[in-house]
């Protein structure tokens, strides 16, 4: 093969950088969907933890393709979401220069696991007491609700939802400290908006209050950090030939004489994973949920009576007991991760988007090895008797 002089396609996206580590543990929404007046209001948005994945088997309809009214087997990620608490509301109004906060409103009653977020160390602070200061200034009548409320619906124009997750509800996790997250509110005029906000303070909300079975969502998450890497496998650059004597996983040439400087175009080592990543267009394919028949891993073609646990849990998670999202396709970061959901910012008019999901088998074998039974019963009837634990 000839030397190439003069063209050669890049190695790696540049729509990515920088590929630096995250500041924080949990994925920020940039942008929000487009607000729609005409509709309801509903938040935009949810938090979740990643439990792991397995497949699922249902029949494709989409007219046209080779495997229309096939079986096909697909790999979905199965996110816990136990319900969020609205604890707060913030009103923004339009400046020249972006979204400026004009008021904000926190709820009287704030649980533990949330006061301690206002901490770096909990038990070294001296007397815990967050937000109590400002509960009594509603107690005593400094300050009027009533007042800020009005004060919003005259001059904002963004509302937004203060929420935290309930960790608790998830043992497995090892963290006491909620997540914290502002959440938009589509849909409706400001007035509606403000009075859908303060009738769900201090309320719990499920999941199913904001997403829909059959709708494409987008997930932000923090990919699988992978520490220090080198060229080839961050930025995928051929490797040297054979007889290069200073290295072959290397850049050879980083960059011309003049100006004597390496720019920031070639590839270099550096950290890989660990990076803030935001995956569209990502479709529901069930919402389950915690006392009905969803929450079961059975179908109308599989009745079988098993928990979507898999066998001896999910690796590096547990056990599910929370509502729960099955999502086609995977997610970035690795169990236990908080995974923010989003409304979709995009219109859907595919095919994709509009097919109606019929699940036929969910698998729920073990995910340790190769697993081959869905239920302990199937393994007890198949392999018999099996000797006691000591």
């Amino acid at each position: 093969m000839s030397h190439r002089k003069f063209e050669h396609p890049r190695c790696g996206s540049l729509g990515y950088l920088p590929k630096k580590r995250c500041r924080r543990g949990k994925g920020k929404i940039k942008h929000f969907p487009k607000d729609d007046t005409s509709k309801t209001c509903q938040l935009a948005a949810f938090l979740g933890f990643k439990a792991g994945m397995t497949h699922i088997i249902r029949d494709r309809d989409k007219p046209g393709s080779k495997a229309h009214k096939k079986e096909i087997c697909e790999p979905v990620t199965i996110i816990e979401t136990p319900p969020i608490v609205a604890i707060g509301i913030v009103g923004y109004i339009k400046t020249p220069r972006g979204l400026r906060c004009l008021n904000t409103i926190v709820a009287r009653h704030l649980s533990e696991e949330c006061r301690r977020r206002f901490y770096r160390n909990w038990f070294a602070s001296k007397k815990r007491k967050a937000f109590t200061r400002y509960a009594s200034k509603y107690a005593n009548g400094e300050k009027s609700i009533e007042a800020e409320l009005d004060e919003m619906k005259r001059y904002c124009s963004v509302v937004r939802v203060l929420s935290h997750t309930q960790v608790h509800m998830i043992p497995g996790i090892g963290q006491k400290k909620s997540h914290l997250m502002e959440i938009q509110i589509c849909g409706g005029e400001v007035t509606d908006k403000v009075a859908f906000a303060y009738s769900i303070m201090e309320k719990t909300i499920p999941v199913d209050a904001v997403f829909q079975m059959n709708e494409m969502i987008d997930v932000i998450s923090i990919s699988k950090g992978k520490g220090t890497a080198g060229v080839i496998s961050r930025w995928g650059v051929s490797r040297l030939p054979r007889k290069t004597h200073r290295g072959l996983r290397k850049v050879a040439c980083i960059g011309a004489w003049h100006p004597s400087a390496v720019k920031w175009t070639v590839a270099r080592a550096g950290q890989a994973g660990y990076h803030h990543r935001t995956e569209l267009n990502k479709k529901i394919y069930r919402i389950g949920k915690v006392g009905q028949a969803t929450f079961e891993a059975s179908t109308d073609y599989d009745v079988t009576d098993k928990s979507i646990t898999p066998m001896g849990g999910f690796p590096r998670y547990g056990i599910i007991k929370q509502d729960y999202i099955i999502i086609k396709g995977t997610v970035p970061g690795v169990p236990r991760r908080i995974v923010t959901l989003r409304n979709s910012i995009s219109a859907h008019t595919s095919r994709d988007s509009l097919e109606q999901i019929r699940l036929k088998f969910i698998d729920t074998s073990a995910k340790f090895g190769h697993g081959r039974f869905q239920t302990t019963e199937e393994k007890s009837s198949t392999l018999g008797r099996i000797k006691p634990k000591k």
